[in-house]
């Protein structure tokens, strides 16, 4: 069975008036459906970068990204962004705001409007399905802009730092709904973060990004014995030091 992701020595620099500005070398991986990939790495790495080349919104320079065996732009299959703010619009409701994918897209379909009206009950958002953004807090802003993007099916999932906008204690909590949510949705996803323990509560792998331009330095498998795991219960795992101690090793012996 092949891999719902794959990328193949990718390579990619921007190219300005002064000169070329490399940011990712060399970078090979596979992703099975139903994981969780965290990419952690220095600032100006190159992190953000994979995501948009993943995504179909930049061409590799080198290397090939292949979607169910297929380049990105040709598979059949919809990828969802999630980026550092949640863009909820203040004039639409949370509920109008939930449907914009679909309206886009023209896919408001009575299928897709009862699956939302389901995520919305599901996930504690239906009672202010006539609010305004402005009238939920920091955490259940997000929890729309996920029910937002999983509203259009999304075959993989991009997370771009979607909590760094967060105060700490709200970034916590946040983490495990986005967490449940996505695996209660058997979500394929690869996040971006800074923070290393965001990344090893969360994933199923780590990967490990070197200084600009960014290569893969390390692959960390994460695994937690836990019956029910969430990122509040990884982090007082015993295993959690030793994760941490490994990528906090690797990331500045490369500094």
């Amino acid at each position: 069975m092949n891999p719902l992701l794959t990328l193949e020595h990718v390579g990619f620099a921007y190219h300005q008036a002064e000169g070329e500005t490399p940011a990712l070398s060399d970078i090979s991986f596979t992703l099975e459906a139903g994981h969780f990939l965290a990419i952690v790495g220095p600032s100006g790495c190159g992190k953000s970068t994979l995501l948009s080349l993943i995504s179909g919104l930049l061409l590799p320079e080198e290397g090939r990204i292949l979607l169910h065996g297929l380049p990105v732009r040709e598979a059949r299959a919809n990828i969802g962004y999630m980026l550092q703010r949640d863009h909820l619009f203040e004039w639409r409701t949370v509920y109008t705001n939930v449907l914009l994918g679909l309206e886009i897209q023209h896919q408001k379909t009575p299928e897709k409007l009862q699956k939302v009206d389901h995520m919305l009950d599901s996930y504690g958002l239906s009672g202010f399905r006539n609010a305004r953004p402005s009238q939920l807090s920091g955490g259940m802003r997000q929890r729309a802009a996920l029910i937002r993007t999983l509203a259009l099916e999304p075959d993989l999932l991009l997370l771009d730092e979607p909590f760094s906008a967060l105060d700490y204690q709200t970034r916590l909590t946040v983490c495990d709904d986005i967490y449940e949510i996505i695996k209660k949705e058997e979500k394929t996803a690869v996040l971006v973060t800074h923070d290393l323990s965001e990344a090893i509560s969360m994933a199923d792998e780590v990967l490990v990004l070197s200084a600009r331009p960014g290569c893969i330095r390390k692959r960390v498998p994460v695994k937690f014995d836990l019956a029910n795991r969430t990122p509040m219960r990884s982090r007082s795992a015993p295993e959690f030091k030793d994760y941490f101690n490994t990528i906090w090793k690797e990331l500045n012996d490369h500094a």
